[in-house]
C-alpha cells in the first residue's frame, strides 16, 4: 500500500494533486490607509492617515484608553509602518483597519 502512495507523489507523503490544490495568497498590506498621528479630545480619538483622512472614533469603545491618563494616551507608537497603534504604558494595541471598519466591539 505504501508503494502506491510513493508512486503518485513528488515527495514522500505529499501527492501531486494536493500540491496543485494549494492556493497561497499574500496577506493584504494597506498602502494608503496608514496611521500618521493620534490625538484625543474629551470623547473621541482622532487618527490622521497618510492619505489625508482622519478617523474619529469614540473613546468609549476602548475602555483601557478611556481610563488612561492624558500622558499615557500621548505616549503611543505607530507600528508596522502605520498599520497599527500601540500604547506601551497601558499595553493597548489597535489595528487601523479595524478603526476604518468602524467595529464597535461592545455591539457584538
Amino acid at each position: 500500500m505504501l508503494s502506491n502512495i510513493k508512486g503518485c507523489s513528488w515527495r514522500n507523503g505529499v501527492s501531486i494533486s494536493a500540491k496543485e490544490q494549494l492556493n497561497f495568497e499574500r496577506a493584504f498590506v494597506p498602502s494608503t490607509a496608514l496611521a500618521k498621528s493620534v490625538q484625543f479630545d474629551q470623547d473621541m480619538m482622532h487618527v490622521a492617515l497618510t492619505d489625508g483622512r482622519i478617523i474619529s472614533v469614540p473613546i468609549q469603545w476602548f475602555p483601557i484608553l478611556r481610563r488612561a491618563t492624558p500622558e499615557q494616551r500621548s505616549h503611543y507608537e505607530i507600528e508596522g509602518n502605520g498599520i497599527s497603534l500601540f500604547w506601551p504604558d497601558i499595553d493597548e494595541d489597535l489595528a487601523v483597519a479595524n478603526l476604518l471598519a468602524g467595529a464597535d466591539w461592545q455591539s457584538t
